[in-house]
């Protein structure tokens, strides 16, 4: 699959370091190899020039002309829905989830660590079983306790089969 995130105008970028650290921005212009102006109307990031090296290309973009005014591309930001495109992608998706995490407070990281020891003891008990009931060649092997069940139904099944012959 060919690279397909190019540095081109109208391409979405997330700015990775300074002070828009996490913010969205639009290409309005590639001024040279190391920098490019950016804008984002609807993030608060006024027009600027800004690395490359800072920022983190994305896979979205939007269409307006070749260094248009900020005007033009917040009329393209908001009729692309980028806003709510960009809340569901995974990428979105995982830096809330890890600004949640930077968050918790010590009584927060002791739940989670013990609901993660409830969930994956549960875990092993279910693992333990099924590994119980299958032979090493993986076939389903039949247990005692499975045996006598099946033996109480067959039991069941027959009264009931006798008691309507009679």
């Amino acid at each position: 699959m060919p690279f397909e995130r190019f540095v081109q105008t109208g391409r979405i970028a997330k700015a990775s370091a300074g002070p828009l650290k996490g913010r969205l921005v639009a290409i309005v212009d590639v001024i040279d190899q190391n920098r490019v102006l950016v804008d984002g109307p609807l993030t608060g990031v006024p027009r600027q020039e800004y690395r490359l090296n800072n920022l983190h290309l994305t896979k979205y973009r939007i269409k307006f002309p070749y260094t248009a005014p900020t005007r033009i591309v917040r009329k393209a930001w908001t009729e692309s829905d980028l806003k709510a495109q960009w809340k569901v992608s995974p990428w979105s998706v995982k830096a809330q989830n890890i600004c949640k995490r930077s968050s918790l407070n010590d009584f927060d990281r002791f739940k989670l660590r013990y609901a993660k020891r409830q969930r994956n003891k549960l875990l092993t008990i279910a693992f333990n079983t099924l590994k119980k009931r299958t032979k090493a060649d993986g076939t389903p092997r039949v247990l005692k306790k499975d045996r006598r069940e099946r033996l109480r139904a067959e039991k069941a099944k027959g009264g009931k089969k006798a008691a309507a012959k009679k």
